[in-house]
């Protein structure tokens, strides 16, 4: 029988890649001061900052929100509305029942209304949903925090999403993406400053946390992820930490150490500039959200036009 490193009680939690057996109370010790250890670590962010928690529903966001509140730092949510049928209907009412419980600030942005549905933009696109809506959301949580006037975006990947991306940038040698993947994007060129501090955490352990705190949280993936391919890249890092404890950590503390600094030292830095229609920072003319939004626009006109059917 495993006992608890700290209190010598039965442990109820056990991580393969820190050997390291723990109790519910101490697991969740734990988990929050490796939290705060990441943040200082990385230089992520102070206390005297404010701080927009991306929430979606789900177990890392919602235990981010969680353990940074607890830490004392001044961390509202933003939710964004995808338009996504039960999926989104469900993941917000969770987000608002989280907030009463903390006592934060949740603020919710309403896609149908900035811009169109998921679903609806889903039409005009041949690409994965991942693919647009991803850029999408970055657009509006840096939109939004400096409207809301936040200095630090948070958002909750944790170390199987960094892997999976590491993992498929490495395989296509993709430098650039390579060069920007990092825990901490400092503030430049009208970015906040965004933040991961749930990147040394396994998706494993943000869910333990998740169930050891009673979080509610939306357990089904997005409808709209179930082919991507991100979730191959996690299956396939999984098998190889099932066999060898400590793989990813591994992996991307050696990649932000060894390789990284390289990158960044031998690659051309990305020039931004405002966008002309929008003003939001884009490395061309105009940014990929007005061009989305170009698209919807000539959809709109093309229906309007049509002739009238009727006699």
């Amino acid at each position: 029988m495993r006992r608890c490193v700290k209190c010598k009680e039965k442990a109820s939690i056990y991580l393969p890649h820190h050997r390291l057996s723990l109790c519910s109370q101490h697991y969740v010790e734990w988990f929050e001061e490796r939290v705060q250890r990441t943040i200082k670590q990385f230089g992520m962010m102070e206390k005297r900052d404010r701080v927009l928690v991306a929430v979606s529903g789900g177990k890392d966001s919602l235990s981010l929100w969680q353990v940074l509140h607890r830490l004392g730092y001044e961390a509202d949510g933003l939710y964004i509305d995808l338009g996504i049928g039960d999926y989104s209907a469900k993941s917000k009412e969770l987000c608002k029942k989280f907030s009463e419980r903390i006592g934060r600030k949740l603020h919710i942005v309403d896609l149908s209304q900035e811009l169109s549905t998921i679903p609806q933009i889903k039409q005009l696109d041949s690409r994965p949903a991942c693919s647009f809506c991803g850029s999408i959301k970055r657009y509006y949580m840096n939109l939004y925090a400096k409207k809301l006037g936040y200095t630090v975006v948070a958002t909750g990947h944790n170390l199987d999403d960094e892997t999976a991306v590491l993992l498929s940038n490495v395989l296509s040698w993709n430098l650039q993406y390579l060069e920007r993947q990092t825990p901490l994007l400092e503030e430049k060129d009208g970015f906040v400053r965004k933040v991961k501090p749930l990147c040394l955490l396994t998706e494993r352990e943000t869910a333990l946390y998740a169930v050891v705190t009673n979080i509610d949280y939306i357990e089904e993936e997005c409808p709209f992820a179930e082919n991507a391919t991100s979730i191959d890249y996690k299956k396939i890092m999984a098998q190889i930490e099932e066999k060898s404890p400590g793989t990813k950590l591994r992996f991307y503390l050696e990649f932000l150490r060894k390789v990284r600094p390289a990158l960044s030292s031998g690659t051309q830095p990305v020039t931004l500039k405002p966008c002309s229609v929008c003003g939001e920072p884009t490395v061309g003319e105009i940014c990929s959200l007005c061009r989305i939004r170009r698209k919807l626009s000539v959809k709109t006109q093309n229906i309007t036009e049509l002739p009238d059917p009727s006699p």
